[in-house]
Order: C-alpha cells, then sequence, then structure tokens
C-alpha cells in the first residue's frame, strides 16, 4: 500500500538515493533547495520513499497534510539516555567536567533495566518531539552495581532498544567496550572505580563475547564503541576495531574531550589520543570520534585523511565547559560532520547545528563558516551516515521515509518566507517549533503531541522521580 504526505515546504537535497550511493558527497549547498507544495508517496510495507513530487499546489485526496518547512528526519548522532536525569540538577554551584562526572555516576549507580527502560522511553519520546527519528545510544551501562552481570548479560541494552521502538525511533545502539579508569601502559590500566563496574566486562574480549549476543530490528542496529583511550587499554583497542570491522558496524569512540586525557595518553605512550587509534586500526570511514576538542594539527591530518567522522555536542561541550573543536579544521581535511545532544542539557538539534557555526564565529570572530544547508546536513543525512543508516537523511526516492516538520509562523520562525526555510531552522528555530515527525513513514509526531507516548513531561518527571527515590 501507498502513503501520500503533502508537505506545505520542503528542503529538498537534488539526487536519488537509487543514483548515488555516496549522496552525502554529491549534494553541494547548492542542490539543497526549498520547495512548495511537495508530494512525499511512502511505500507502508518497507517505509521507503517511492515518489516526490513538487509543484504540487493542494494536497492530493487522502494525503497526510505537514503544515510549515519538512525536512529529512534529524540524527542524534550521540546519545547517553540516562543523563537526562541530571538536567538542571548539575548546574548547582561551579565545578569541572570531573565533579560534573561524579553526579552521573551517583544517577547510574540506581538504574535498573526496568527503570532505564522507562527512563529512556521518555527521553527518546523527547527527542521525537524534537524532530530527531533516529539516534546514536553510546551505551556503557552494561552490569548490576558492583559489575555482577545480569541474567540476561545484555538486558540493560535491550531496554534501550524496546525503549526506542516505544517511542517510535530508530535506535544504532554504540556498545560500549569500557574496561579501566586510566591509562598506564600498553598492556594495562588502572582497575576500574566502584561506579564504573557496571561498566566493564573486564577485558575487551569478553566485551565483545557478550556484545555478540546483540540483536539488530527493523528499527535498530547494532554497532560498537570504545568510551575512550583511557577505558581501554592499547593492546586490547583492536579487539574493538576488529569487531566492528567483521560485522561492517559503525564505530564511535570518545576523543580528546579534555586535556588531561590527552596528558595522560602523551605520558603513557608517548603520542595523542588520536595516534594511538590510528596505530590500533580504530579510525576509518566506519567510524566516528565524538567532540575531537583538543586536537593537533597531526590529528586532524589523521582523522580527515582515514575519513573519519566527527560527532560534534556543542551544548554539553560548552556546559561541562571542555571547549571548542576545530570543526572547520576538520572539515576541510576530510572528516564527515555530525551532531549529538550528549548529555541532554538541551535536546534541540537546531541548537546543536546554530552552536558549532555560533562557536566558531566567538573563536574566530569571522561570520558564515558554514551554510544553513551544511549545517542541516550535519543534523540528519551526515548523522544518519554516522549511524549506519546511509539511506536516511534526504527527501529522495529509495530513501526512508524519515520526516521532520518546523513551524514557519511561531514567533521565533515568522516573517521571514519559506524560501528562507533552511536559514529560518537552523538559525531561529527551536525543538519547540517541531510540529510533525514520521519515521518510516509512521507519523509520531502529530502536531507537536507525540502520538505513542501520549504525556511525555509527566512520563519524564516520573522516571526521574524514580530514580531520586520518589
Amino acid at each position: 500500500m501507498q502513503l501520500t504526505y503533502w508537505a506545505e515546504h520542503a528542503w529538498l537535497n537534488a539526487v536519488d538515493a537509487a543514483d548515488a550511493a555516496d549522496a552525502a558527497d554529491a549534494v553541494s549547498a547548492a542542490d539543497a533547495v526549498v520547495e512548495s507544495g511537495v508530494a512525499i508517496e511512502v511505500s507502508t510495507a518497507d517505509g521507503r520513499i517511492t515518489g516526490v513530487r513538487t509543484g504540487v499546489e493542494a494536497p492530493p485526496p487522502g494525503a497526510e497534510i505537514l503544515r510549515g518547512l519538512t525536512l529529512p528526519g534529524l540524527a542524534n548522532a550521540h546519545s547517553h539516555a540516562f543523563h537526562r536525569a541530571l538536567r538542571s540538577t548539575v548546574q548547582v554551584g561551579s565545578g569541572t567536567f570531573w565533579t560534573w562526572r561524579e553526579v552521573m555516576y551517583e544517577v547510574a549507580s540506581r538504574l535498573t533495566p526496568d527503570t532505564y527502560h522507562a527512563l529512556a522511553r521518555a527521553v527518546y519520546a523527547e527527542m521525537a518531539l524534537a524532530g530527531i527519528t533516529g539516534v546514536g545510544e553510546f551505551h556503557y551501562l552494561h552490569h548490576a552495581p558492583g559489575g555482577r552481570p545480569y541474567d540476561n548479560p545484555n538486558a540493560m541494552g535491550e531496554a534501550l532498544i524496546a525503549a526506542a521502538a516505544d517511542a517510535g525511533i530508530r535506535i544504532t545502539l554504540l556498545d560500549t567496550a569500557y574496561v579501566s579508569s586510566g591509562l598506564v601502559d600498553k598492556h594495562s590500566g588502572e582497575p576500574p572505580n566502584e561506579h564504573q563496574l557496571r561498566f566493564s566486562d573486564g577485558t575487551a574480549e569478553a566485551w565483545a563475547e557478550r556484545a555478540a549476543a546483540l540483536k539488530g530490528a527493523e528499527h535498530a542496529v547494532i554497532g560498537a564503541a570504545v568510551h575512550s583511550v583511557r577505558a581501554v587499554p592499547a593492546d586490547q583497542l583492536g579487539t574493538v576495531a576488529r569487531w566492528a570491522a567483521d560485522r561492517g558496524a559503525p564505530l564511535h569512540v570518545h576523543l580528546s574531550e579534555q586535556t588531561a586525557e590527552n596528558d595522560a595518553c602523551l605520558a603513557a605512550h608517548g603520542c595523542t589520543p588520536t595516534r594511538l587509534l590510528a596505530d590500533h586500526g580504530v579510525l576509518g570511514a566506519r567510524t566516528t570520534g565524538v567532540h575531537n576538542t583538543h586536537l593537533t594539527d597531526a590529528d586532524i591530518a589523521l582523522l580527515g585523511s582515514s575519513g573519519t567522522g566527527t560527532c560534534m555536542c556543542p551544548t554539553t561541550e560548552r556546559d561541562l565547559a571542555d571547549g571548542i573543536g576545530p570543526a572547520p579544521a576538520l572539515q576541510r581535511a576530510g572528516s564527515p560532520l555530525s551532531l549529538g545532544s550528549d548529555s541532554h542539557a538541551v535536546i534541540d538539534l537546531f541548537e546543536e547545528a546554530r552552536a558549532m557555526e555560533l562557536n566558531e564565529r566567538l573563536r574566530s570572530r569571522t561570520r558564515g563558516h558554514w551554510t544553513a544547508a551544511a549545517l542541516l546536513r550535519a543534523a540528519t543525512g551526515e548523522g544518519h551516515a554516522a549511524l549506519g543508516w546511509p539511506d536516511a537523511g534526504a527527501i529522495v526516492v529509495g530513501g526512508l521515509a524519515d520526516l521532520t516538520t518546523v513551524a514557519l509562523d511561531s514567533v521565533r520562525t515568522a516573517g521571514a518566507g519559506p524560501g528562507l526555510g533552511a536559514e529560518t531552522a537552523v538559525f531561529a528555530a527551536t525543538a519547540a517549533d517541531v510540529r510533525d515527525t514520521v519515521v518510516a513513514g509512521r507519523r509520531v509526531v502529530r502536531d507537536g503531541a507525540h502520538t505513542l507516548v501520549p504525556d511525555v513531561p509527566s512520563a519524564l518527571s516520573a522516571a526521574i522521580a524514580e530514580l531520586r527515590g520518589g
């Protein structure tokens, strides 16, 4: 069967997925245009776009109507779902990334598979309300307190996969190897502390055995992650890289988020974290470095020449006082850019895109480092590609029917006109302006209301209160 969506206005990438396997590379800024009256035909059998017709002045009979500017669905390429419970509580007083981490550990210590499912379902529903159709969940909370495996060793990961299904979005579960608490030498690391025992499988080999039992689903891709060079000893990095390579799976890694990580790596190995990852086969076109904040020129060249992606998380990086990463230099070197909400200080991919540009303006004191179209591609196609969904992120025949519609008549977005829709979305809109979200042709958000989770604020409040003991 076929369903038709009629978009009042749509931001289109003028490339057909059937004609360009590397669609993200094929689409230039000039190819991204706003068209009015766009009929998007969808197969309900596989949730893919079967037709895109422009110049359709009125909705065809029976069509679902999308009022505003319709974009490809947004990709949140880096998430820690349980960090949502930290919002506001970590804004009291001052401190550093390392003091923030202690509060994070306390929340992590209280989660069970059931409470994690409830929290993640609400968080992913919040993402859907923000126009996010796919999330990369960087998942390292594997075991019960003290490090004891659950009867089902993947109970926590499966809870996240189920939560995404319940919230109606796609997930890439980036199951994360986390072995040690700090660097010692190429063969060993500091033992996990009491909080990190829940994260650790003991060795990368044990991690690989457990992760191999995870099963994907229609809405779920299984990927891998190296938590960081401080959390996986150097001689075990190759185990994680080979696991991902054998499966053709996405591989992500926190990279040079803090200068302390760089200093420790130089002391233990005599090189930067980027060089260490390169030497052990971690970098490559299926790999994404998250943050990539404190890099040398040689690091940037290594990431770019290997095709390793960069996921910037500007709202978290500024919240944690991490610093501003060299995104323009990375992109020029050949590193594709994606965006994530990470700790969920806010969940708003428009703000992440806007912040990447505005942060660079503050640092360089010049404007216009990226076009609005380029920033939208980081928030859509590049993000989905980094998560192993190359068919998402563009409104094209053959692509996945994942759509986000932004109101053009709110107090933030009114006035500019649809021709400047991309600029309005990136530089004026917020998550609150998302009106509709469609995943695999299914309307998950309709007129600002979630169709599967009726009261998302209450679901969030209840899940977080449960973690705080009422």
